[in-house]
């Protein structure tokens, strides 16, 4: 037993094991081992992105023979027209078809129709398909760009359009003239933000129809009743009568897709009422039994809806994840009786959004019903505050991972901290908005009676686990203070004396800070010490315009207390400024890139998604010169995309980054600009940086 080393063991565990093996440097290691290691991975390896230059037909793979999907979106110069800027396109199609003859999964940038007219032939047993397009839709005939598609893929199962720029009168004319392949349809995407309007009620009825054996149904639906044909009450019927077998459905209305933050200080509801009705939800979800995530995100009220939601917990009894926008009443919390939601036993994952009349009995009771939750985000409702949300995470401690709180009117970022004190040694990721004002009374736990929030739980609690085992999950009954259970972690010091204890496991971390505020007091508001963070998403938000020159530094260099944080996504796309025409007297985007950039270079990233903020005025996202200069900084990057354009020679200061191998401009926005219009990176300029980006020796 002494000589006996792992390759010992069958091919066959041997395949197994770096099947699982998930992350791509990893297994490219594995590969260099040994020729049979090379061998193994060669063979196990099914899922393949090519990022090289279309028009080096040498430089294509051609050892992956088992691959079964194959990402072609991110082919260099990317968004550009792949295969039709070609000489021959139909030889690279063939060439492709060659070295990936049993692709079955297939996700392709179709910047024109004449791709997938090509692509499609080459392999039509593919079931999966998603189409990526940022730019506008080609002048065409409806459902054209879909139409290769349907014809030469009879054995289509999914089709993903959620990043693809197309209109609504697309998709119904396809399925009508393709009925046998919209039948074989199973998983239908079409939430994309590409258009504003939504999906009307006839079009929902002719695609429900189409394709009767959906399991998965994506749509951006219009809810608004002051538009022609918006989504009621027969609508919801006819998806539930036409697709009962669907396990996944979200519909949401178009007005709620977009990446802004809302305003805390509303009171939740709005000026008109959607035409959804208590009796229509409970016959949609009666007709869905085998129902285990839905949405239903409408913009507009839908009040009462409590006793619609607690036909879910015998109706669905295998949903799992559930997403309200909007829905008021879910939750009444009146007596210790359990209602609404919070019936819903077997939840995991639960999204709130926009419930004006939620409070922190709601919250509680919540989490008394809903004991396997692992995932709860909650956002825009006013009425909470940090002690009944403190208090629902206490009882959900041993279960609860994944906890986003946003514009919440009570909840700034260190009353979000203090709530999830009971869970800072288990959680692993964390949403909070950075709005540092407000401290004192909101933070205090003082005039709140956990033991009355006991009485009710003890006494629900009994008589709802008392006897049943609820799916494998057993519950404790609570002791009478929480002050003397060791295993809770409420601390009645509001003073902020008290020590920090340690974020153990959090792993992720998102922010959403508004323009002009610093990340400076991140540190002090209980955020210090992440031992094992090492992904951080930074959204900045706001208007640019007419602010002052800020007299500080956004404050990056901070995250360098997190000794493993090695990815980062800093969003400043939702950041408004001036960018050719910037009045006298105003500060244009350029500085404000640097005031926001300064400091990264100190962090040692391997991995950064960087989105410039922009000018709308002229759907301009670009680099500007401080920003290439500062990213430059960046000495252990090994991979940088950049959501927006950027002048060739800016681009050329990354090459002294001496471990970057990976880099791409990505106008991934609606619309996208056309490059030939443009002067910043065009196809022949991003061929060339990539070209010098590869003759470059990487130390490692």
């Amino acid at each position: 037993m002494a000589g006996t080393s792992i390759n010992d063991l069958p091919d066959v565990l041997l395949s197994n094991i770096l099947a699982m093996v998930s992350d791509t440097r990893t297994r490219n290691s594995l590969s260099l081992v040994c020729r049979k290691f090379l061998s193994l991975d060669r063979a196990t390896r099914f899922s393949l992105s090519l990022r090289g230059n279309a028009e080096d037909l040498y430089g294509i793979p051609t050892c992956f023979r088992s691959v079964t999907h194959l990402d072609l979106s991110l082919v260099s110069p990317w968004g550009h027209v792949f295969l039709c800027s070609l000489p021959d396109p139909h030889l690279l199609a063939h060439r492709f078809r060659g070295l990936f003859p049993l692709v079955t999964s297939l996700t392709v940038y179709v910047r024109s129709s004449t791709t997938l007219q090509i692509l499609a032939r080459q392999w039509p047993g593919l079931r999966h398909v998603k189409l990526v397009r940022w730019h506008q839709r080609p002048q065409s005939v409806p459902g054209e760009d879909l139409a290769p598609i349907f014809e030469h893929c009879r054995s289509l199962s999914t089709l993903d359009l959620s990043e693809f720029y197309y209109w609504i009168e697309d998709i119904p004319p396809v399925l009508l003239a393709n009925p046998l392949t919209a039948k074989s349809i199973s998983k239908l995407n079409l939430m994309t933000t590409s258009f504003t309007d939504g999906f009307k009620s006839t079009d929902i009825l002719t695609i429900t129809e189409a394709c009767p054996n959906l399991s998965q149904l994506l749509m951006a639906c219009t809810f608004d009743p002051r538009y022609f044909g918006f989504v009621g009450d027969e609508t919801l019927s006819a998806i539930a009568t036409n697709c009962p077998r669907l396990s996944l459905l979200h519909l949401a209305d178009t007005s709620t897709m977009a990446s802004v933050r809302g305003d805390p200080s509303a009171d939740g509801f709005t000026p008109e009422d959607a035409r959804i009705s208590t009796a229509a939800l409970i016959e949609l979800f009666s007709g869905l039994p085998l129902l285990e995530d839905l949405l239903l995100d409408v913009a507009k009220n839908v009040r009462d809806s409590g006793p619609a939601l607690e036909v879910l917990n015998t109706r669905c009894r295998k949903l799992r994840s559930l997403k309200l926008g909007q829905f008021h009443g879910i939750c009444m919390a009146v007596g210790s009786r359990l209602d609404g939601i919070a019936l819903c036993l077997g939840l995991e994952s639960l999204s709130i959004k926009n419930c004006a009349d939620l409070t922190d009995m709601g919250l509680i009771e919540i989490g008394r019903g809903c004991v396997r939750l692992s995932k709860f985000e909650v956002e825009g409702c006013k009425k909470i505050t940090m002690k009944g949300l403190r208090t629902m995470v206490s009882l959900l401690k041993r279960t609860l991972v994944d906890v986003k709180i946003s514009c919440c009117d009570n909840l700034h970022t260190r009353a979000s901290l203090r709530a999830l004190e009971p869970i800072q040694d288990r959680i692993r990721r964390v949403h909070v908005d950075c709005v540092w004002e407000g401290s004192g009374e909101d933070c205090e736990l003082g005039n709140f009676n956990l033991d009355e929030v006991d009485e009710l739980t003890s006494c629900s609690t009994d008589s709802l686990f008392e006897g049943e085992n609820n799916g494998g999950y057993s519950r404790k009954r609570k002791r009478s203070k929480h002050s003397t259970d060791p295993d809770c972690s409420f601390s009645m010091e509001s003073n902020g004396s008290e020590l920090w204890k340690r974020w153990d496991r959090l792993e992720y971390l998102s922010l959403w800070i508004g323009v002009g505020d610093f990340l400076s007091p991140l540190q002090s508001a209980g955020l210090d010490d992440c031992p094992v963070l090492q992904e951080i998403h930074i959204k900045v938000e706001g208007d640019c315009r007419g602010r002052h020159k800020p007299m500080d530094t956004f404050g990056l260099n901070i995250l360098g207390q997190y000794p493993q944080l090695t990815k980062m996504k800093l969003d400043c796309s939702d950041t408004i400024g001036y960018a050719l025409t910037c009045p006298s007297g105003q500060m244009d985007l350029t500085l404000w890139e640097r005031f926001f950039l300064n400091g990264i270079g100190s962090l040692g990233l391997t991995e950064l998604d960087y989105w410039p903020p922009q000018d709308r005025s002229f759907n301009q996202r670009s680099l500007s010169h401080p920003a290439a200069g500062l990213l430059a900084e960046c000495l252990t990057l090994r991979k940088l995309f950049i959501h927006g354009t950027a002048y060739e020679h800016f681009m050329n200061f990354l090459l002294n980054i001496p471990y970057l191998r990976d880099v791409q401009l990505r106008l991934d926005y609606y619309p996208a600009p056309e490059n030939d219009m443009s002067t910043e990176m065009r196809a022949r300029s991003c061929s060339r940086f990539e070209a010098a980006l590869n003759s470059r020796l990487i130390p490692d």
